[in-house]
């Protein structure tokens, strides 16, 4: 798995949400500085977590989807003589 990185204008998102969470849930002002260490912290040590789930879901629903079409398949197969084995 490659590194989870986000571009400069993502990681700003992201670490003003946590800067609003500390603030607004634990009642601390965390500094840019703060917040940035934080958001690396948790993408390298937290975020394959994420990463995998995510991965997962989407093999779900990859897995369901071509269940659909392997059944469209068999709807409209033409009988024949040949029996399948």
């Amino acid at each position: 798995m490659s590194e989870i990185t986000f571009s400069k204008e993502e990681k700003s998102i992201l670490v003003d949400k946590l800067k609003m969470y500390f603030d607004k849930e634990l009642g601390q002002e965390v500094g840019q500085f703060d917040c940035e260490f934080f958001l690396d912290f948790i993408s390298a040590e937290i975020g394959s977590y994420y990463y995998n789930k995510g991965l997962s879901d989407a093999q779900s629903i990859v897995t369901a989807k071509m269940e659909d079409i392997s059944d469209a398949f068999y709807e409209i197969e033409k009988p024949t003589n040949v029996q399948n084995r």
